[in-house]
C-alpha cells in the first residue's frame, strides 16, 4: 500500500501565500519525479509544477515566478506566492514510484495521486 497525504490548502486573499505539502508513505522502493496538478470543476487536470530526482523543475507559464516546487526524500512541497483568484482549484500531488527492485530495474514507474486539497483565492 502507498499513501500520499496532502496538507496546506485553504482560503486566502489575492496576493497572499500558501504552502502545500504532500508526504508519501508505505511500500515504496524508489521515487522518481514528483509534481503538483490542479483541477477546476468542468476542466481538465493541468500540470502546475514538477521536479525530477536531480532537482530540475518545470512550471506552467501561469505560475512561473510565483510558485516554487521543492522536495525531499519522500515529500513534495509547493510554495505559492502572489496568489490570484484564477489559482483557485483543487490541487493534487503526483508521485512516480516503484514498489520493488524488479519494477525499478525495468523502469516500471507507476503514478500515485494525493486526495486533493482545495485552494481558494478571494479577490
Amino acid at each position: 500500500q502507498v499513501q500520499l497525504v496532502e496538507s496546506g490548502g485553504g482560503l486566502v486573499q489575492a496576493g497572499g501565500s500558501l504552502r502545500l505539502s504532500c508526504a508519501a508513505s508505505g511500500s515504496i522502493f524508489s521515487i522518481n519525479a514528483m509534481g503538483w496538478y490542479r483541477q477546476d470543476p468542468g476542466k481538465q487536470r493541468e500540470l502546475v509544477a514538477s521536479i525530477t530526482t536531480g532537482g530540475s523543475t518545470n512550471y506552467a507559464d501561469s505560475v512561473k515566478g510565483r510558485f516554487t516546487i521543492s522536495r525531499d526524500k519522500k515529500s513534495v512541497y509547493l510554495q505559492m506566492n502572489s496568489l490570484k483568484p484564477e489559482d483557485t482549484a483543487v490541487y493534487y500531488c503526483n508521485v512516480k514510484l516503484t514498489r520493488s527492485y524488479s519494477d525499478y530495474v525495468r523502469a516500471r514507474w507507476a503514478d500515485y495521486w494525493g486526495q486533493g486539497t482545495q485552494v481558494t483565492v478571494s479577490s
